[in-house]
């Protein structure tokens, strides 16, 4: 596959440093145990990444896939939340949600659905 740009909002640099050094505990602990140093079946995935004018909390370009990490706040967010998806979609993008609990306490299924996500059907 061939790695392609997506265009993004510059503004949106800033922001993005700083969600990068402080991280939520769950952003933290996904980064830690699954997607840095190319641990997740060896795709790389960066963190606070631009696309377009929204900054995502996981991206792999290899697999046009954007992980995100919903908490608290997300639950009266989530008409945004939806209307991102279907923007962020249009870019050919496959978008998977988890919640903070989930990868706070219990990594291993997290490990497991993101692995069938990514497979093959």
């Amino acid at each position: 596959m061939t790695d392609w740009f997506l265009r993004y909002d510059t503004r949106l640099k800033q922001r993005a440093r700083d969600n990068r050094k402080n991280p939520t505990p769950a952003e933290q602990k996904a980064w830690d145990e699954l997607f840095s140093k190319k641990q997740f079946h060896g795709y790389k995935f960066t963190r606070q990444k631009m696309l377009s004018w929204f900054i995502v909390d996981f991206y792999c370009s290899e697999l046009q896939l954007v992980v995100e990490i919903d908490w608290e706040v997300h639950s009266w967010r989530e008409e945004f939340d939806d209307e991102r998806t279907i923007e962020l979609e249009k870019l050919w993008l496959r978008i998977i949600r988890y919640d903070n609990y989930k990868i706070l306490n219990n990594m291993d299924w997290v490990n497991n659905k993101l692995t069938k996500f990514i497979s093959p059907h």
